[in-house]
């Protein structure tokens, strides 16, 4: 098991993660990071266990938008264009393993 170290909000954490999905986890903490910065620019810095909690939410709202976009093509937060229901399927299967993966790296950055 491969350990990398990632930084959010200006503080480091080491994270371990399977051998290969080391790029992974830092490109992932890179987002969150971004997504940290622009909730802390709008509201302040009002406490990095809020600024995670906001930052979450604001995560699995896009996560949730994407996941209807997916499932239903006719709703007001699909785009334009329309994909095969096969594609929407796989990629529906793709959001919620991604799901479950920014859920475990919570959980380990909870634990720490």
């Amino acid at each position: 098991m491969a350990q990398v170290s990632i930084r959010i909000n200006g503080r480091s954490y080491d994270i371990a993660c399977d051998d290969g999905q080391e790029d992974r986890i830092h490109a992932l903490a890179g987002y969150v990071d971004e997504r940290v910065k622009e909730i802390s620019d709008a509201v302040g810095q009002i406490g990095e266990q809020r600024l995670l909690v906001m930052t979450s939410l604001l995560i699995a709202d896009e996560l949730g938008m994407a996941h209807e976009k997916l499932k239903n093509p006719a709703s007001p937060a699909a785009e334009a264009g329309s994909i095969s229901a096969a594609e929407s399927d796989a990629l529906a299967d793709n959001i919620e393993s991604m799901a479950e993966r920014v859920e475990a790296l919570a959980d380990r950055l909870n634990k720490d």
